[in-house]
């Protein structure tokens, strides 16, 4: 598997996550492990794979062959959690940048499944809160 340090990216662009979003990616890397690997099911062939510093989403049908990352989290004196987090997106596939927001919510949905308590549906879940 070629690394994202590995690759140069074909464009970088300057993204800002939102708040819940990141926050939820951090809890989720020190809940369920870090770094955690899991299968984005609206996007056939497509996995993320996070850790602290990138969150690169692989193609593993093309030997998980980067095709976008998230990356340079701006988090050094980050005082509030509410408030998003600017990054960048390296975009490593020609069509990366159709399925960049997508793969992002994608991405969440996943880890909120992943999170929810044990036999609490997503909708169960909101309805609560």
């Amino acid at each position: 598997m070629a690394t994202v340090s590995e690759l140069p990216p074909l464009r970088v662009l300057p993204k800002a996550i939102e708040a819940p979003c990141y926050n939820r990616v951090r809890l989720a890397l020190r809940r369920l492990g870090n770094p955690l690997r899991l299968p984005l099911p609206q996007h056939r062939g497509l996995d993320a794979i996070l850790d602290d510093q990138t969150w690169v989403c692989v193609d593993t049908i093309c030997n998980d062959f980067p095709v976008l990352a998230w990356c340079g989290f701006a988090v050094q004196g980050r005082d509030s959690l509410h408030t998003p987090v600017d990054c960048h997106v390296k975009l490593y596939h020609w069509k990366a940048g159709l399925i960049m927001g997508t793969a992002l919510d994608a991405l969440d949905t996943a880890l909120r499944e992943r999170l929810a308590p044990p036999g609490l549906a997503m909708g169960e879940h909101n309805a609560a809160g």
